[in-house]
């Protein structure tokens, strides 16, 4: 099931409900950037501010691959803070819903 158009609707019409319903409800969020995990309901709230804030822009995002076991796409991701980063975002797929994310971000500058 290709979830990459919907995910990418989702983010353009900044609709947080249409984004996290894509996730499943046990799915895991890796940050590597901290070494971190967040659980859904972490996660959800997180989508949740970036997509309310007019200041933050996720970015035209670019699938890379996507078949039924995975998807990996990329973007350039501008926050409210000021920072840009290019994040490459790999997302583990199990019965047509996100179960694990793991993302790499590198910071850029404007």
């Amino acid at each position: 099931m290709a979830i990459f158009d919907t995910l990418n609707a989702a983010i353009k019409n900044r609709d947080a409900d249409a984004y996290t319903d894509l996730y499943s409800d046990d799915a895991v969020f890796v940050r590597h950037q901290t070494g971190t995990e967040m659980q859904k309901p972490e996660f959800d709230a997180l989508i949740r501010r970036m997509m309310a804030s007019d200041e933050t822009d996720m970015g035209d995002r670019r699938c890379i691959y996507e078949n039924d076991d995975i998807l990996v796409m990329h973007s350039i991701n501008d926050y409210p803070d000021g920072t840009r980063e290019a994040v490459l975002m790999s997302c583990l797929k199990s019965d047509g819903k996100i179960k694990r994310v793991e993302t790499g971000a590198t910071p850029l500058s404007r």
